[in-house]
């Protein structure tokens, strides 16, 4: 079943189209760029020779065949487009991968509704938790992710019988959230009371995950360490959700807009740094509001971008300050956010990318 789309892939990658595109990625990320913002497309496309199935997240969840087909059909779409998104691929479970290595329960959505599955809150309380604790670090291959990595080594395989998709095809890390989005996941919405009435049991809890995430992490990038665009941890660039950043992880911290700066600076903040430390640092997505801790983000050792969505929430004159005034960059920021702020005549000093171009740059 994969073979027409995967020959169909290989014929169309153009290895001197997509080194380009990847010098430009670097370029920006160097701050080489010298434009107002960085939204680079492919010098040609490459329409598909066949059609390619919309694959449905509830039926790659369980398919192998299925899943590949959901990652490749972007790659394939981005060469129809000749759009600015490079070629990557994942094992796309959801944010439930850690919280399921502690026995969470996973919580599938409607198929209809075509959206990754999450975890409900492990049972039992603060009981529960700490017997959770005092079992340790778990078992990175099991849960999903026991899917995770099979998924993984199965891709692995299949890439070799073709170059250039091998070549050209990224294979970025699985969905491991941040410290305190697992903690939350793992605790439910009681974590935000019990943070103030038992903030050693939440600290203990975070520890646990944090090591976790670096054990999964590292026996992931082990398993592709042979793949040429993979993230390793001693690298300077690292694909993530079709762009590239510098570092090697993707932190996600959307629960952090639930706390204020001083509780960000004692329960994410550390947590956080500790696995930018380890893994050579990277860059940290949030959605929601972040004005209020960004000058805490921005100061973190290793945190070399930002990718936060909903900029309507945000003071925004108070990010570019604690980023790209500082030398971070911006990454898939709203279009419509880069070109108010162009308007305004605010300089972006060339740190912001935006998927779409801008209507003034065409």
């Amino acid at each position: 079943m994969l073979e027409p789309y995967l020959e169909d892939l290989e014929k169309r990658i153009d290895p001197e189209v997509e080194d380009q595109l990847q010098a430009e990625w670097q370029a920006f990320l160097e701050n080489k760029f010298s434009g107002a913002i960085f939204s680079p497309r492919r010098v040609r496309a490459a329409e598909a020779q066949i059609a390619w199935p919309k694959v449905l997240v509830n039926d790659a969840l369980n398919d192998f065949e299925q899943m590949t087909l959901q990652q490749l059909g972007a790659c394939s779409a981005a060469l129809a487009e000749g759009s600015g998104a490079l070629l990557m691929a994942r094992a796309n479970y959801g944010t439930c991968i850690l919280p399921s290595l502690f026995g969470a329960e996973i919580f599938y959505m409607d198929r209809e509704i075509d959206t990754l599955p999450t975890s409900r809150p492990i049972a039992g309380g603060s009981e529960a938790l700490i017997a959770l604790i005092e079992k340790g670090i778990p078992d990175p291959e099991q849960g999903m992710g026991a899917q995770i990595f099979e998924t993984t080594r199965k891709t692995l395989d299949l890439f070799k019988n073709y170059p250039k998709i091998a070549r050209y095809v990224s294979l970025y890390h699985p969905d491991t959230q941040g410290p305190m989005d697992v903690c939350e996941l793992l605790w439910g919405s009681r974590l935000f009371l019990d943070i103030y009435d038992q903030p050693e049991l939440v600290h203990a809890l975070l520890k646990l995950i944090t090591a976790t995430y670096t054990r999964f992490l590292r026996r992931w990038f082990a398993l592709v360490s042979g793949a040429p665009y993979s993230p390793q941890p001693s690298q300077r660039f690292a694909p993530h959700w079709a762009l590239l950043h510098r570092g090697v992880i993707m932190l996600r911290d959307d629960s952090a807009m639930n706390f204020s700066p001083r509780m960000f600076e004692q329960f994410i903040e550390p947590y956080d740094q500790q696995l930018l430390d380890e893994f050579n640092g990277g860059a940290v997505h949030f959605c929601g509001k972040g004005s209020h801790y960004i000058r805490r983000m921005g100061q973190m050792r290793g945190v070399y971008g930002i990718q936060l969505t909903q900029p309507e929430y945000n003071d925004m004159e108070h990010i570019y300050q604690h980023t790209v005034d500082k030398g971070i960059p911006l990454l898939a920021l709203e279009p419509r956010e880069a070109e108010r702020t162009l308007a305004e005549g605010r300089s972006l000093h060339g740190l912001v990318h935006c998927w779409q171009p801008l209507k003034e740059l065409q």
